[in-house]
């Protein structure tokens, strides 16, 4: 088995793909109208429109509704990424936690948490 990927259901599709383009500086790979991939360092984010999960997925995916996942991402310069994605809503200030990672939590267009960090040398 493979972990493949990991899929954000949306209504704001272009919204949600222009903030992971502006955080991850990768292009997305739009493989069908209101489906997206971004392909980073072995991870694949999909990005789907929430229409398309009610048309083949019987709607069992509601856009902006988690609020148990975080996806990180591990960067060398914490302040410099988020000066890529300024508008962004920081739910937690660039902090220096317990174990030694620099961290920032941000919120991306739906609300799901996004955490950057980088790991001390």
């Amino acid at each position: 088995m493979k972990f493949a990927s990991v899929r954000l259901v949306t209504q704001q599709f272009e919204s949600l793909i222009q903030f992971y383009q502006n955080l991850l500086t990768v292009e997305p790979r739009h493989l069908a109208p209101g489906f997206a991939q971004i392909h980073v360092d072995g991870l694949v984010l999909a990005i789907s429109d929430e229409r398309l999960i009610g048309l083949y997925n019987n709607g069992l995916a509601v856009a902006a509704s988690n609020r148990s996942a975080i996806l990180e991402f591990q960067v060398g310069d914490v302040a410099a990424v988020l000066g890529r994605v300024s508008s962004a809503a920081v739910a937690m200030p660039v902090t220096k936690m317990p174990w030694g990672n620099t961290s920032a939590l941000l919120h991306d267009p739906d609300g799901n948490l996004v955490n950057i960090f980088s790991v001390p040398e």
